[in-house]
């Protein structure tokens, strides 16, 4: 095996690990999950940035072909910039929610279900409507008579 393609297996291991960390309920589990794909992504962007080479610093004796590419190290470093301030403001989530309700985990907001619910129930009705109920044929006239509007026809 070559050192790319144990760089590879590990990318993917944590990729997967961190996916499924941020699937979980537990903010801490979330936070853990993300600092994992953020150090996957670091590991993707070297892989990605080429093989060994120079110092990129032109002296004048070593010809481009030889000379690492930088751009690649400065994206991991904005990474791990990036990664850290996120981190860091997730650890202030959990922090304040650890301190006002004494518990770790997001939970369902009572009022995000009940619209939920209704969105169903809506929807069900109108997939499939009451044919005795008089306000569909109303709600039938509404529709053809903003469909004639729409298309600049004129009933006659």
């Amino acid at each position: 095996m070559s050192a790319t393609l144990i760089l590879v297996a590990v990318m993917a291991v944590l990729y997967a690990c961190g996916f499924y960390l941020m699937l979980e309920r537990s903010l801490t589990r979330v936070l853990l999950g993300f600092m994992l794909v953020g150090n996957a992504t670091n590991l993707l962007i070297l892989i990605m940035g080429g093989g060994q080479g120079l110092a990129p610093i032109l002296d004048g004796s070593t010809s481009v072909d030889d000379i690492a590419d930088p751009l690649p190290q400065a994206f991991i470093l904005t990474s791990i910039v990036i990664t850290f301030g996120v981190s860091a403001f997730m650890l202030g989530l959990i922090y304040r929610s650890w301190r006002l309700s004494k518990v770790d985990e997001v939970q369902d907001d009572a009022e995000d279900l009940a619209i939920a619910q209704r969105d169903a129930e809506l929807d069900a009705e109108h997939a499939n409507p009451d044919p005795h109920d008089p306000e569909v044929d109303h709600l039938d006239e509404l529709t053809a008579a903003h469909e004639l509007a729409e298309t600049g026809e004129e009933e006659g």
